[in-house]
């Protein structure tokens, strides 16, 4: 039996069959009972509720006769249903939870990926048949419930609105929150969510207009002006902010039609509905990295955290995890996988793992841990066998079919040469030179380029040798391969000497090149008085290279074929010492532009040849041009947040510089490996001459404790006279006032250190110097300074790409929020700075953002909260001291501590916290935190005393 509050009050039989509940009095008790939910109702109040002010001669006796008639009703429809209506000491209950209003709850309350949640809501919106207890919506007794119920309604009509916004139904939701908005016109998360919809449905003056006319009805209405939020996304639309687009992707946009693979694409993007690992194999060029990008690009509205492309071609085994963290934007650790599972375990996101033959079992390895940690990750492999899982669903791209090819081949050759057209005179030979390569795409926009030149007479005689020269090709390899393969060396040999040399040499690169790379790569003595940009043009003519974004890439199977021809040339070791050099002095070119006005596009451009960086560090060929190659990447990995790959990196060099010791000890530092620092420091000075290594090492080590160190090797780098040098340490100084509680000294090197990064030109430093501005505008009061130099700093670090610092900006506006008593809002930015500190592997902001979230606990009342965190923070301060640090939060996570026993009425237990707090902050010199345990240590005593 089921019971519906969410309408008219109603009861259904098991056949679903409507059971009649006589007479209004009797209905009247089944809504009183089913609005307490389970609990029990007195008589007395049941009769008042029932009855009103005209109560029966009789009431106990006439709410008994109520009660038999229900449980009478109730026993009629289905025998021993009657027994749903209890008595007992407390009054009488409806002991049944089936009821619409408690299915309603459990399937709107249920988070999970958009094409979920969208259809569970409408499943439970489904549920209403009229507004709630419609027969008795004004009773005294159901007027709690209805408020809440009505409340749960429009909560889940906003959450089914932003589901369907997140799977790309922008304007089916504009269209449907429009009668919702006219009724609620007050309710700004709805009008927020419609101003999203018609924005992403190019409707941005509507959007602006929904703003306005809320703004004019609060001010008339209620003399208030929008929420925060609500206003953010007025300015946002203003800006037309690409942050208010879709979750985007990373997938590369298409030139040209895709022939023949519609059916494919909506096969594969239903696939991965259902299917949490996907791999798609064939031979190479029969399009598998075309047919997956199509197919995730169908499929993306499904994924509310994205798509992200992760091009595996040119990775070595051991780099498969960095890789796919580079794609995410992930901080880089020497713990990637199991970062990597974190970073994902709550995300809704499609991996594209491309060209995983060569590194199977890395990569099965990593998809097998990372599937088993985050349930609502799917993957999408391309791969010339299968990664060999349990639950791969493995699907073989086929090559196109007969006509497919000649439509993909006719549109081809038409666009190399305005005068082909396909016709009846032509038809025959374009059929069988598509049924001769098998169908496989890239064969046939290889032999399309050559359409205009050669003719189609030309082309298949060509073809015909070919095949025949490689019909006894390599065993054990597919025979679609050997196709490909013959194809690729016809190619070849229609190519002149000059653009085979520049074509051979381009196959170096890893994952594509610059202009300016490929001269200087593929330049040499053998084709002195030829034009390196001319040969490359001539070669995208040929489809055998690609541009795109300003960088020129081979194929894969091009890229394998031509490293041979280099090998049997014996070109490939000078071509590879060429591509390292040019790599190595590329990076020190770009080093000390990482700490100037031109920061962001050195940047990208270094992140832009990560591959080729990579590949260029080859201690075993070159130790020399390894050793400078590192030294130049340091500050780079650093910036990046790629720490695990510098200690992999300057360790390989076996590093016997004083600079590259110092780099390694730095990162070894800030990765959490500080056992005897103390004399790895020492060690690491030894004989250093480079300032700001010295600096870095500063930096690494400034929160193990050891203020004194830190404060000496500061002093003697200032003393060096580098004025980014100075800049960066009295930022550091800066840190160290902070700590102590000297408002004048923090105020002093912030705004030195500040104003000196502005000079140079360096964002990256300014927003280290604007962040200590901040915390003494924090410190002394003023908390709409703070706010604001912690706001610009977030938007500079979300610019620049530096993700660790935008976690500590997010930490930073969370605790002035709590100081200001918004706790809410202290909350929440403290937990997404929390999130993305752990996502990027950052301990020590992770510490910040949970002591913010600790201490708003504790000032919003909840002490078991507060004390979670705390405890937390003091087990990972105890590991810090075991491995011989010295961590500086431990004095306020003892002190908050204590305050969260005297809450309690523990003041024994309080006295002892502030005791041991006061204790840790005289071992470190942190003034202000040991004058704030003795405050607290004397308000305990005092409230102890009688």
């Amino acid at each position: 039996m089921r019971f519906g509050v969410l309408g008219p009050i109603t009861v259904w039989a098991a056949d679903g069959a409507v059971v009649p509940v006589p007479g209004t009095k009797v209905r009247a008790l089944l809504a009183a009972l089913l609005a307490r939910e389970g609990q029990p109702v007195p008589a007395d109040r049941l009769v008042d509720e029932i009855w009103g002010d005209d109560p029966p001669g009789n009431p106990a006796a006439a709410l008994a006769v109520k009660v038999s008639q229900l449980r009478r009703a109730l026993d009629d429809a289905e025998p021993g249903a009657r027994a749903l209506v209890e008595s007992g000491p407390a009054g009488y209950r409806l002991r049944s939870r089936a009821v619409d209003a408690f299915e309603f709850d459990e399937l709107a309350g249920r988070d999970g990926p958009p094409y979920e949640r969208a259809a569970r809501l409408d499943e439970a919106l489904a549920l209403w048949r009229g507004p709630a207890y419609a027969d008795f919506r004004d009773a005294e007794f159901a007027r709690v419930a209805v408020a809440r119920l009505d409340e749960l309604r429009l909560t889940a009509l906003d959450d089914r609105a932003e589901a369907h916004l997140a799977l790309g139904r922008h304007a089916e939701v504009a269209t449907a929150l429009a009668d919702l908005v006219a009724r609620e016109p007050l309710r700004e998360r709805t009008r927020g969510l419609r101003m999203l919809a018609l924005y992403r449905s190019g409707r941005q003056a509507e959007a602006l207009d929904s703003y306005t006319d809320l703004r004019q009805r609060l001010a008339d209405e209620l003399g208030l002006d929008p929420g925060p939020e609500l206003t953010a996304l007025h300015r946002a639309i203003l800006a037309q902010d690409p942050g208010l687009d879709a979750p985007a992707d990373d997938l590369p946009v298409a030139i040209g039609e895709l022939f023949g693979r519609a059916d494919a694409v909506a096969e594969l993007a239903s696939l991965l509905g259902h299917h949490r690992l996907l791999c798609l194999t064939g031979s190479g060029g029969v399009g598998k990295t075309r047919l997956a990008v199509e197919a995730a690009r169908r499929a993306a509205p499904s994924f509310s955290d994205g798509v992200r492309l992760v091009e595996l071609a040119a990775v070595p085994g051991d780099a498969v995890a960095d890789a796919v963290m580079a794609a995410l934007g992930l901080r880089d650790t020497t713990g990637a996988p199991d970062r990597l599972a974190t970073a994902l375990r709550a995300r809704r996101t499609l991996l594209v793992l491309d060209n995983c033959e060569h590194l199977v079992d890395a990569v099965a390895d990593l998809v097998a841990g990372l599937l088993r940690a985050a349930p609502d990750l799917r993957v999408l492999a391309t791969s010339r066998e299968p990664l060999g899982l349990a639950g791969e669903v493995v699907w073989p791209v086929p090559p196109l079919d007969p006509d497919s090819a000649v439509a993909l081949f006719a549109s081809r050759a038409a666009a190399a040469d305005r005068a082909f057209a396909l016709g009846a005179d032509n038809a025959g030979q374009v059929a069988l030179l598509c049924r001769r390569l098998d169908g496989l795409p890239l064969a046939l926009e290889l032999a399309a380029t050559r359409a205009r030149g050669l003719g189609l007479d030309r082309l298949v005689a060509g073809l015909d040798d070919r095949f025949r020269l490689l019909a006894a090709g390599q065993r054990g390899v597919p025979p679609r391969q050997q196709t490909l393969l013959a194809t690729i060396d016809w190619s070849w040999r229609l190519l002149t000497v000059p653009e085979r040399i520049v074509l051979r040499r381009l196959a170096v690169h890893a994952d594509g090149c610059t202009a300016e790379a490929a001269e200087a790569v593929c330049a040499a003595q053998d084709i002195a008085g030829e034009d390196v940009p001319d040969l490359l043009a001539r070669l995208l003519d040929r489809s055998l290279v690609t541009r795109s974004r300003g960088r020129y890439r081979l194929l894969e199977s091009v890229t394998a074929f031509c490293v041979e021809r280099m090998r049997e040339a014996g070109d490939l070791d000078a071509t590879r010492q060429r591509h390292r050099a040019y790599y190595t002095a590329l990076a020190e070119r770009a080093d000390p532009r990482l700490r100037g006005p031109d920061q962001a596009h050195w940047l990208r451009v270094l992140d832009a040849e990560s591959a080729n960086l990579r590949a260029a560090l080859d201690p075993a060929h070159d130790p020399a041009l390894a050793s400078r190659l590192v030294d130049a990447l340091a500050w780079y990995w650093f910036l990046r947040g790629r720490l695990g790959e510098a200690r992999r990196a300057l360790r390989a060099v076996a590093p016997t510089s004083g600079r590259t010791r110092a780099w390694l000890t730095g990162f070894e530092l800030l990765l959490g490996d500080v056992a005897d620092w103390p004399t790895r420091h020492a060690e690491a000075l030894a004989g250093l001459d480079d300032p700001i290594a010295s600096w870095f090492l500063a930096y690494a080590e400034i929160d193990l404790g050891d203020v004194g160190t830190t404060e000496k090797l500061l002093a003697e780098v200032m003393a060096t006279g580098d004025r980014w040098v100075e800049a960066a340490a009295l930022s550091l100084t800066a840190k160290l006032a902070h700590i102590r509680g000297d408002v004048a000294v923090l105020a002093r090197d912030g705004e030195r250190s500040a104003a000196l990064f502005r000079e140079l030109g360096d964002r990256w430093g300014l927003l280290q110097a604007t962040e200590w501005l901040g915390a003494h505008a924090g410190m002394t009061g003023d908390h709409d300074t703070a706010v604001r130099l912690h706001t610009e700093g977030l938007e500079v670090a979300r610019e620049l790409g530096l993700w660790a610092d935008a976690a500590g900006r997010l930490a930073w506006l969370g605790w002035i929020a709590m100081e200001r008593g918004d706790h809410p809002a202290a909350r929440d930015r403290c937990a997404q700075a929390l999130t993305m500190a752990e996502e990027q592997g950052a301990p020590l902001l992770a510490v910040f953002a949970t002591m913010g979230l600790a201490f708003a606990e504790r000032r919003a009342g909840d002490l078991d909260a507060a004390e979670a965190h705390l405890r937390w923070l003091l087990d990972a301060a105890a590991r810090a001291e075991a491995e011989g640090g010295r961590p500086l939060y431990l004095p306020s996570v003892l002190t908050e501590l204590g305050h969260v026993a005297s809450s309690r009425g523990d003041l024994a237990d309080a006295e002892q916290k502030h005791r041991a707090a006061l204790a840790a902050a005289d071992a470190i010199g942190a003034t202000r935190d040991a004058a704030v345990a003795r405050s607290a240590l004397a308000a305990s005593r005092g409230s102890a005393t009688p």
